[in-house]
């Protein structure tokens, strides 16, 4: 069981450099889309249905291209103040505001109504089992009305203009906190004043994820994988799957009836830990796969890793063989997520 602690990660600029960045351009990671055609452009390009958003609901999506690669993931947030909310992954930041900004143009050459915005604030993550409740202490907005993948913007312990976010990478409940830079140095000192909250870097981060079977761009999904073989085919809007209209459907959408070659699997095994590049075998000591992220789960106290094989393999319960430091131990494909999340649902 995760122990009952929450953590703040710092997002969109190095921890290091938090109190010298005030004042700053940071490493931003957060656009708006502006515009009557604001829909219609986001949905040029990702594969989710953004039109069925309701105010302030947010979903995660995929940037794809024309082979069906996955460019980067990406939430976006249908805010009522008449924009959509984006956030994409620092390491992809260069490339997405590029393919939005040409998109932008190519729409606007043909008379549409959009526009696009960088947002210059520093993005703050609270996560963990009591993140709710220390949140609350510093805003007025009652947190128990703000469910998983919904935003508002508030005053966060004296800090206004936050876009507080119930989401996070690690599958626990938690919010992002998109903060005017000037205040985030602010924030983030008095989240740290709670007792209740440690800092936590990318390490533990990291294990957080794979432990919910959350996939990291660039190790578990690239532009050479499709939505059907990293296991996100949820991420296929209904409608959007029906009118074929986004990068890449006339490759992604017939392997949703298809089975696909390779496909994203959980792995578990004892020992030592499975880490990424490691070779997947099958019981003949045949190389079918290679591991993409691995680490010791500090819950489970055992190794879990992600990885992709091929279909005939990706049934749980499968014993496979993984080559870790020259030598080869048994793997289990197992049903992800390893550890149940804890997002915070209304009922």
């Amino acid at each position: 069981m995760r122990q009952a602690v929450s953590m703040v990660s710092l997002l969109g600029f190095r921890l290091q450099a938090l109190s010298s960045a005030l004042g700053r351009p940071l490493s931003c990671t957060q656009t708006k889309i502006l515009g009557r055609d604001r829909v219609m452009l986001m949905e040029s390009l990702v594969v989710g249905d953004i039109a069925e958003l309701r105010p302030n609901q947010g979903t995660l999506s995929l940037f794809t291209n024309e082979a069906g690669g996955i460019l980067d993931d990406l939430i976006v947030t249908n805010t009522s103040e008449g924009h959509l909310y984006v956030v994409s992954n620092a390491g992809c930041w260069n490339k997405d505001l590029v393919l939005m900004q040409e998109k932008v143009r190519e729409l606007q050459n043909q008379g549409r109504d959009v526009g696009l915005e960088v947002v210059h604030n520093a993005l703050l993550a609270l996560q963990g089992p009591t993140a709710a409740q220390v949140l609350q202490a510093g805003v007025a907005d009652d947190l128990r009305k703000l469910p998983f993948m919904t935003s508002a913007v508030m005053e966060v312990f004296g800090v206004s203009g936050c876009r507080v976010t119930r989401c996070g990478y690690t599958g626990e409940d938690g919010v992002e906190i998109s903060v005017p830079a000037v205040g985030a140095v602010h924030l983030a000192t008095a989240l740290l004043e709670n007792s209740e909250v440690k800092l936590a870097g990318l390490a533990a981060r990291d294990s957080l994820r794979l432990e919910a079977g959350l996939c990291l761009y660039g190790n578990d999904i690239d532009e050479h994988t499709t939505p059907v073989e990293g296991s996100l085919s949820w991420t296929l809007g209904k409608r959007r799957r029906a009118v074929m209209d986004f990068p890449g459907a006339k490759i992604i959408v017939p392997q949703l009836k298809d089975k696909v070659q390779r496909r994203r699997v959980g792995l578990m095994c004892e020992g030592a830990p499975m880490r990424a590049h490691s070779a997947i075998l099958n019981m003949e000591g045949t190389m079918i796969g290679m591991v993409t992220s691995g680490c010791p789960s500090p819950c489970l106290k055992k190794n879990v890793a992600m990885g992709y094989v091929p279909w005939e393999y990706s049934r749980p319960g499968t014993t496979l063989l993984v080559e870790v430091r020259r030598k080869q131990q048994m793997a289990v494909v197992s049903k992800m997520p390893f550890v149940p999340t804890h997002y915070y649902i209304l009922k």
